[in-house]
């Protein structure tokens, strides 16, 4: 089944200043979207509006996904949906143990129960792939946790609760060689059922993935969309394009 999101003349304030403008973008089932742009022109305000962030206000616009309303639902009725958001500054919860906060996510999207002892041989396996150690199992989500550790755990996220739209807001950035394969590999496996919006500011993760679309974000707004040309002139001429 292909699964969408619409996002249609979106535009967000917070408080008092307009953040986003009039933004349209549609990301389906098998389509990698890549969005770039420079610092504070609204690339994560878009991921968090997605995700149902209540400190964002929806002036104009709207958020579908497969046609349902998504600006009705809080952010946990999207993420059962099927949506999923890694952050770019991950959050750290103190006292909440990994394994615990992983299961509960898992069953809660998968609407399913496993055993502690079962889950643990899943989660298992997906540290193995990303080199992060057992003993993060034992730790609390994030807490101490280096930049790079972070990503990881958001790639172990992703890999475990397998989304049908991915918004990834630069969960490359603080990622070895080693992990950015491991993210592209991920992503081109997931593919075929899982659509990607990937946020980032580099290009080390398309040199493994072949995106459908390239956006830049200028001030609020997408200014171009095009292929893999956009990256090549961001590259020569940094954002001055559109």
């Amino acid at each position: 089944m292909e699964n969408r999101i619409d996002i249609e003349k979106l535009s967000v304030r917070i408080k008092e200043k307009n953040l986003l403008r009039e933004v349209s973008l549609h990301v389906k089932t098998g389509e990698t979207h890549i969005l770039m742009g420079p610092n504070g022109s609204g690339k994560t305000t878009l991921a968090r509006a997605i995700l149902g962030d209540k400190r964002y206000t929806v002036t104009e616009g709207r958020i579908e996904f497969n046609g349902a309303d998504m600006l009705k639902l809080k952010p946990h009725e999207r993420a059962r949906m099927g949506i999923f958001v890694s952050f770019q500054e991950p959050v750290t919860l103190q006292g909440v143990n990994t394994l615990s906060f992983l299961k509960a996510s898992y069953e809660s999207i998968n609407s399913t129960k496993v055993t502690m002892s079962e889950f643990k041989n899943i989660v298992g396996k997906n540290l193995q792939r990303i080199g992060l150690p057992e003993s993060v199992n034992e730790r609390y989500v994030n807490e101490g946790f280096s930049g790079g550790e972070k990503k990881k755990f958001e790639l172990l996220q992703l890999l475990l609760l397998k989304p049908k739209i991915a918004i990834l807001d630069e969960i490359d950035t603080g990622l070895d060689l080693d992990s950015m394969k491991v993210l592209s590999n991920a992503v081109n496996e997931m593919l075929p059922e899982t659509g990607f919006l990937i946020i980032t500011h580099n290009d080390r993760i398309l040199k493994h993935i072949k995106p459908t679309l390239v956006h830049v974000m200028k001030e609020g707004s997408i200014t171009r969309s095009g292929g893999l040309e956009l990256v090549e002139e961001i590259e020569k001429g940094g954002y001055k394009i559109g």
